[in-house]
């Protein structure tokens, strides 16, 4: 049996429904229950906004006065309520998609950002893995998520009196955290194994409640395991290359397994970065042993089920691991070539740039791409920087048809949003809003007044000056400060004065000092004695980014000046609680990364919904949402190193000066800042739904899963008779590609069309297994050109040679046009399931 340390406290029948209230942290977004959790211990809601050790920690005392709170248990009664629609409402899935063959998606990530209650995330990829499930859980998308249970997940941040960045590691209690152990069939705790060199480690295994959702988790900190195996998953990006390693297996490998031993049939695993890469080569290799398949057509089976998102903008951020250490711990070598006759050195070119290089790293993100039958990016701009980055693994087809899509994350607003401004869309738009079609959002959120936007920016500056204050102190406290700082702290900051904030991961890219190029005239626009101006910055260095610390001390250090300490606050440990207060409470969110380094950057749309504007390098996301209305824009859209930094430092203090300070004071006779007010109304309309997860998500589906889904289904059915066929096309194409031969293009000028004819020669390469095609590259303002020719008559004493004929429009010379062959089948990705092309000498 479980342990009864981990099973849920006993309660008094009459409110023993709070512990599936505690236990779902469907919490994490609905306002309506933050009431109750603060009535029933205020003091620890405020220190720990979890209700699961709220639960703990009352005595049977304070139990006993909430069964005879009548007041409390209307309360509650609403609460379990509004969870209950929540659970059974279709949602959008539902209506739109009715009948959908979708059976699940299992969503791996090595962190998920959902709550300050689960410290199992690091930054904006688990931000983004939190928010999908909540999105997900909104709108009734079967999704269950897949990660790893740390022990210590990411570090605290602590900034010593000298300004330096300290790292402190709290351990992750479970018992305090909104989990429960799986059991399986036979009521004892669910593990699943992974074989390491010389043993077996066992996997527990953990699951979180997100609304319709669900997330497991695994960690090795089984007693079972010897101590060096324990902390396999103790520290989120922690250790060495060996661990990195192993905490990969463990959420791809073991993350399927989990999946198995449930009995879920999932359709589409879905890898938000490439640390979960091991998971296409875990499912193939089970779904061969299910179906006696080989493994390379069990990976043509199951890869069609299989979607890559890449966050990474350069190759430094991939994943890559050398060939002998991968060879001690993949634990599942002997068992492939005993079954299927893959050897290892067949399982390592998946993950080479060339895979007859051996002494190429193996990388995850390349194993990802050829293990996946889709692959995005997660903004435009991402899109297209994706497509040089990995077009060397598309060898000779041209950039613009390197097979990598995007779509532009979204953020899961009714975790952003403050109680306000949920109040005043709930009124403008329904409570159901986020759980539809965005479609029509921005009309209904027009029905609020000048007047109601500027209370509710007056009240959320109010509130994040409150929270600011009370930040600061404790900061004072835990350093031991007291007296006049302390007391000034209480001061910090002016309701009514223009508010901007930053807040970010401390590297180098993201330039988080560049506002500091000009310390003096940046004080000079702080301190304006007619138009001030303040600032509330946060972020964290990684403990390894001396740069980063650095950066981070000369933020402490400039905030610290006299001149500048009623003007400018640091707040330390940036986390999900400090993310709120600020995206909630600051005018103006800036954001400077050095283009085109930000793939998307998600925190400038969390301001959207709380009426707060944007000035942003023209980078990721802002790069597609930004326009003249909804706010301001830096930079010139081109690249540039870091000799224009003070170039764009100018240009950030100008737009401040010039344009910023001006829209923000300039008021009417009821001192209402009308062309602020014209800004945050576009922005909150135009932007909020687009940029919305609720968007993000039904993107996936619609684009993604389903006919990834389609797909799978068809690939399997039949005892994966497709999936057969697909793996017999490829051995033809690759064995015989070097026998197709193109011969001289005749082009003949007819009644404004070019009439083509080209004779083919292929060999033995199946006619039916290739397309031809004549090609021209893109014009200023237009895509590339790509027309299929027609395979005509034979052609006279040659093995599959045809001639094939198109026609084109004149409109441009026939020289821009160049003969191609390339492989094609109806059922294939292309190219990314198969990148070979033939072009004509």
């Amino acid at each position: 049996m479980v342990a009864s340390i981990f099973r849920p406290r006993r309660l008094p029948r009459e409110i023993s429904e709070l512990t599936n209230l505690a236990l779902d942290l469907f919490w994490t977004w609905s306002h309506s229950g933050d009431h109750v959790w603060r009535l029933m211990d205020p003091d620890i809601w405020e220190k720990t906004k979890n209700p699961w050790i709220i639960l703990q920690n009352l005595s049977n005392q304070r139990l006993k006065e909430l069964v005879e709170d009548r007041d409390f248990r209307w309360e509650l009664d609403r609460l379990v309520d509004e969870r209950r629609q929540h659970l059974h409402s279709g949602g959008w899935y539902e209506e739109a998609h009715t009948g959908s063959g979708l059976r699940l998606v299992a969503y791996f990530s090595m962190e998920f950002g959902l709550s300050e209650a689960l410290p199992i995330y690091a930054g904006g990829l688990g931000i983004l893995a939190g928010d999908f499930l909540k999105a997900a859980s909104d709108l009734g998308v079967p999704v269950v998520g897949v990660g790893l249970l740390f022990q210590e997940g990411y570090f605290r941040q602590f900034i010593k009196g000298n300004g330096e960045q300290e790292e402190t590691y709290p351990y992750n209690e479970p018992t305090s955290m909104p989990i429960q152990p799986v059991e399986d069939e036979d009521g004892t705790w669910l593990r699943v194994a992974v074989n390491l060199p010389g043993r077996k480690v066992l996997l527990r295994v953990w699951s979180a409640t997100v609304g319709r959702t669900t997330l497991y988790l695994l960690d090795s900190n089984d007693p079972v395991n010897s101590p060096i195996d324990r902390g396999m998953t103790a520290k989120l990006y922690g250790g060495g290359h060996e661990t990195r390693l192993l905490q990969e297996m463990v959420l791809g490998i073991g993350g399927w397994r989990v999946l198995e031993a449930q009995g879920l049939d999932v359709d589409v695993c879905h890898l938000n970065e490439g640390h979960a890469a091991f998971v296409v080569l875990e499912r193939a290799r089970s779904f061969a042993k299910k179906t006696g398949l080989s493994f390379w057509e069990a990976l043509w089976a199951t890869r069609a089920g299989n979607v890559f998102t890449t966050h990474t903008p350069v190759p430094a951020g991939f994943d890559t691991f050398d060939g002998p250490m991968l060879e001690r711990f993949l634990p599942y070598v002997d068992s492939f070539r005993e079954e299927s006759g893959v050897v290892l050195d067949e399982l390592l070119a998946l993950g080479r740039r060339d895979p007859s290089n051996k002494d190429e790293p193996f990388n995850m993100t390349y194993l990802a791409l050829r293990g996946c039958s889709i692959c995005n990016g997660v903004s435009r701009l991402h899109g297209e920087v994706s497509r040089r980055l990995f077009k060397d693994l598309f060898s000779r087809w041209p950039e613009d048809e390197v097979p990598i899509g995007s779509i532009t994350n979204g953020v899961h607003m009714p975790s952003w949003d403050s109680a306000m401004s949920d109040e005043l869309w709930t009124r403008c738009c329904g409570k159901e809003r986020w759980r539809i079609s965005a479609k029509g959002l921005g009309k209904d959120i027009g029905c609020a007044t000048d007047e109601e936007l500027w209370i509710l920016r007056a009240q959320q500056r109010e509130a994040l000056i409150d929270y600011l204050r009370s930040s600061v102190q404790q900061q004072l406290r835990h350093r031991g400060i007291s007296g006049n700082q302390f007391a000034e702290a209480a001061r910090l900051f002016d309701p009514n004065t223009l508010t901007l904030g930053f807040a970010r991961r401390f590297t180098e890219y993201k330039r988080p000092t560049l506002l500091l190029k000009d310390p003096d005239r940046l004080l000079r626009m702080l301190t304006n004695p007619s138009r001030p101006v303040q600032l509330v910055v946060a972020g964290k260095a990684h403990p390894a980014d001396t740069v980063g610390k650095s950066m981070v001390r000369d933020w402490v250090e400039f905030a610290a000046k006299p001149a500048a300490q009623h003007h400018v606050a640091f707040l330390e440990d940036y986390d999900i609680s400090i993310a709120k207060a600020l995206i909630q409470g600051v005018d103006v969110w800036l954001n400077t990364p050095r283009r085109p380094w930000e793939a998307c950057g998600t925190s400038g749309m969390k301001v959207l919904v709380n009426g707060g504007l944007n000035l942003s390098e023209l980078d990721g996301w802002w790069a597609k949402a930004y326009f003249d209305e909804v706010g301001w824009a830096l930079g010139d859209g081109q690249v540039h190193d870091s000799s224009y930094d003070r170039v764009a430092a100018s240009e950030l203090y100008d737009i401040i000066e010039d344009k910023i300070i001006p829209c923000f004071y300039e008021r009417d006779s009821h001192g209402v800042p009308r062309r602020w007010l014209h800004m945050v109304r576009a922005s909150m309309k135009t932007l909020a739904p687009q940029f919305s997860s609720s968007r993000m998500v039904q993107d996936y589906v619609e684009t993604i899963y389903h006919p990834t889904s389609e797909a799978v289904h068809e690939r399997m059915a039949d005892d994966a008779t497709l999936a057969r066929e697909l793996r017999n096309w490829e051995l033809n194409l690759r064995q015989n590609w070097h026998d197709l031969h193109v011969g001289q293009m005749e082009a003949v000028l007819e009644d404004g069309e070019w009439r083509i004819s080209l004779p083919v020669y292929l060999g033995e390469v199946q006619p039916n297994a290739v397309a031809a095609e004549l090609y021209a590259e893109p014009q200023v303002g237009e895509e590339a050109s790509v027309k299929k020719l027609d395979r005509g008559e034979s052609i006279a004493g040659a093995k599959h040679g045809f001639v094939y004929t198109t026609r084109l429009p004149s409109t441009r010379p026939i020289e821009d046009y160049t003969a191609r062959i390339v492989p094609f089948h109806p059922k294939a990705f292309l190219p990314l399931e198969l990148p070979l092309i033939h072009w004509q000498r």
